[in-house]
């Protein structure tokens, strides 16, 4: 161990440390950073409900690697011993932080104020904490307003990554891997489970969808499970609902024959007339009150009135009257769409699912369902480790999970 005179600090780090891998982590990176440390105190959790606690003392050269590591074993879960009380710095303009700001995670976060430890609220990744009347809040840069007051360091800040607070009864397969074929039916089973289970609870899921969903034959099941009740929020881009309605006017998805697998002649420009011809009624709503859209994916989630979003895109054609082209004011609807959710079904779609996972707290539950690994993976280095892959055709999927719920389709 280094020399007792070297700067020093003493981090508390608690929870499901050993079976979880955290404490192994923790030590790792301070050994990364060539640092020392030394285990003053632990006590184990001998049971499956008992957590461990760690005291550990940090031995640095000098002050400033000491912060820094302290920013970096923060997110696993650790504080400093004797936290002292938070600092705020006014904002001196609209969306600009002060240069010292803290960078929030996705965890469930604690700011020590006040002699005592507070939830933070509105928990997303990349945002900062705000002090305000009611309590403190995450609140994206874009969205300071001078005189804010803004948090700085990370001193006074501990988080609770998800594997530190595991119970046993938590997601049959929150392992934090792309699930193999071998465990396909274990997972349809369990997501049929919780879904139920949501449902019954009054709790709400919501869906990310691609247009994979309706070029694999997915939308159906799709339909009902929004039908029966299990799904209360969509979000999406212009393409699935695009897709969807070309399927419905003339039977194909992307010019291909949903039933005979082949190209159609003319195939290409159907996808194109169907837009113009939602256009023509002036909204997908307005089609369906006409008495010309009569079924299909967008069809049943008008029809429930479940809130929904399509997000725009460079690549969009048209695009559809209910896409939303600002990309501020689409990311404001996502965010409040998955406000309170208890799941998110993440369904072929990379970006979209990138994007809501970056504003899901990582407490939820968050399937992502795609025939290429790399998506899942994609996923989780964006920081979203929440996220369970399952290696599937989401249209088979989709079918096999509304099989297990007794759906008719």
């Amino acid at each position: 161990m280094m020399e007792v005179n070297m700067n020093n600090m003493t981090i508390i780090i608690e929870g499901h440390l050993i079976d979880s891998g955290l404490l192994s982590n923790l030590l790792n990176l301070i050994v990364d950073e060539n640092l020392d440390y030394h285990i003053d105190k632990i006590t184990v959790g001998k049971t499956k409900v008992e957590t461990t606690r760690a005291e550990i003392t940090i031995f640095a050269e000098d002050q400033e690697s000491l912060e820094l590591v302290l920013t970096k074993v923060s997110p696993l879960g650790a504080h400093e011993k004797g936290a002292v009380d938070a600092v705020f710095e006014r904002a001196i303009k609209d969306a600009h932080a002060p240069e010292g700001f803290y960078s929030s995670t996705n965890h469930r976060t604690e700011i020590y104020f006040g002699s005592k430890w507070n939830p933070v609220q509105s928990q997303r990744m990349d945002a900062v904490i705000i002090k305000k009347d009611h309590g403190f809040e995450c609140t994206k840069i874009r969205d300071i307003k001078k005189g804010d007051f803004i948090l700085c360091g990370s001193e006074s800040v501990r988080v609770y990554p998800p594997a530190a607070e595991m119970k046993e009864d938590d997601f049959a397969f929150m392992t934090n891997e792309v699930s193999s074929e071998r465990s396909y039916d274990i997972a349809v089973d369990t997501i049929a489970r919780e879904l139920k289970q949501i449902k019954e609870d009054g709790g709400k899921c919501i869906v990310v969808c691609g247009p994979v969903v309706v070029h694999t034959g997915g939308a159906p099941a799709l339909s009902a499970l929004i039908r029966e009740g299990y799904i209360q929020g969509f979000l999406g881009g212009n393409a699935v609902a695009v897709h969807d309605l070309e399927s419905f006017y003339y039977g194909t998805s992307l010019g291909v024959d949903t039933k005979t697998g082949k190209p159609t002649h003319g195939g290409h420009n159907h996808h194109m007339r169907a837009i113009n011809r939602i256009n023509g009624f002036g909204s997908i709503k307005k089609a369906m009150e006409a008495g010309d859209l009569k079924e299909g994916l967008m069809y049943q989630v008008e029809k429930s009135k479940i809130p929904y979003c399509l997000a725009g895109s460079i690549r969009d054609d048209g695009p559809l009257p209910e896409t939303v082209n600002d990309m501020i004011e689409a990311q404001s609807q996502y965010a409040q769409i998955i406000k309170g959710a208890d799941m998110i079904l993440m369904l072929s779609s990379m970006l979209h699912s990138i994007g809501t996972g970056n504003m899901t707290p990582s407490w939820v539950k968050t399937v992502c369902i795609d025939i290429n690994p790399a998506v899942v993976t994609k996923l989780a280095d964006r920081g979203s480790g929440q996220a369970i892959g399952i290696v599937s055709d989401v249209g088979l999927f989709l079918n096999a999970l509304a099989g297990r719920l007794n759906l008719k389709l």
